[in-house]
């Protein structure tokens, strides 16, 4: 499972010297190399001749063959670490930057997953992000019942998760190609986005969709940015939760009605129709007469 080793080793120990021996040719013979340890006794200056294919190299320090990993060591030291970068990670606002050793944590979870940590490190991850996402519910039920608050912290707390992702599913990189690739045949980016849909988009997609209904018949309520950001996000999760309300996300996406069908435009003008009535109905719209003139239209030269 784990990539190869280096197999380097160390070509210089203390106290051999490999030099060549002086070539000779006895009869029906051939050159003989050698190689001339020095003894390490003080003032013993005697050289003795050893064959050359009797030296035997050793093992590089620090091979990852010598390296031992037991639960305490994963739990007290290795998953400790990944936690805080994921917390990390998880806690950053848009735009911030943390000083995240990536080099390091992709190492500990390399180790890991050499060591046969590998499943226990990927429900450790899920079971993490599920907490934390108990907590992101917890923040949404505060603005129960307030339609602009509401909208505008689901918008912050998906785009902060998404933006995690960037993050987390890179120093998973090593777990996400040798176990839930090739063992579990998905892929982590995809597993963390579904967890993401399961606890907490569907627990409120039908009071969110309903709010934003609401929010976009008033002009500006919520900022565009806000709006379409939402819509995006909701569609690049999910593509089903563009059924619950088509017209509201043909606002934003592209394609999300079926093509204009002729044979409805006067369908169509009814719809427009009660739009309209919908908009001057409402006690913050303001209309002008038509038949006002334009202001200094007296002034407009005609010449």
């Amino acid at each position: 499972m784990c990539e190869p080793m280096d197999s380097s080793f160390d070509s210089k120990i203390d106290g051999v010297q490999n030099q060549s021996s002086p070539q000779t040719q006895p009869a029906g013979g051939s050159a003989t190399q050698t190689v001339m340890i020095s003894s390490p006794s003080v003032g013993d200056s005697t050289n003795v001749l050893k064959p050359a294919n009797s030296f035997t190299p050793l093992l590089r320090p620090g091979s990852m063959v010598m390296m031992t990993l037991t639960e305490e060591d994963y739990e007290m030291q290795y998953w400790p670490k990944l936690k805080t970068a994921i917390d990390q990670l998880l806690n950053m606002k848009p735009g911030a930057y943390i000083p995240i050793s990536y080099e390091q944590m992709y190492s500990c979870v390399y180790k890991c997953v050499c060591k046969q940590f590998s499943e226990r490190l990927y429900n450790d991850l899920l079971n993490h992000l599920s907490t934390h996402m108990e907590y992101l519910n917890s923040e949404l039920k505060i603005h129960e019942g307030k339609t602009i608050p509401f909208i505008e912290t689901f918008s912050f707390i998906m785009h902060q998760y998404l933006q995690a992702l960037s993050g987390i599913v890179p120093i998973f990189n090593y777990m996400n190609r040798f176990y839930v690739e090739n063992k579990l045949k998905t892929d982590l980016n995809e597993e963390l986005r579904k967890l993401f849909r399961l606890k907490v988009v569907d627990v409120h997609i039908t009071t969110l969709i309903t709010m934003l209904y609401e929010a976009s018949l008033v002009p500006f309520a919520i900022s565009p940015p806000t709006m379409a950001s939402v819509m995006k996000n909701l569609y690049a999760l999910n593509e089903e939760y563009s059924k619950l309300n088509p017209h509201l996300f043909s606002r934003y996406l592209p394609n999300i009605l079926p093509p204009t069908d002729p044979a409805l435009l006067d369908q169509y003008a009814e719809e427009a129709h009660q739009i309209q009535e919908h908009i001057a109905g409402r006690n913050d719209f303001k209309s002008h007469e038509s038949s006002r003139k334009r202001v200094f239209e007296d002034d407009i030269s005609v010449n």
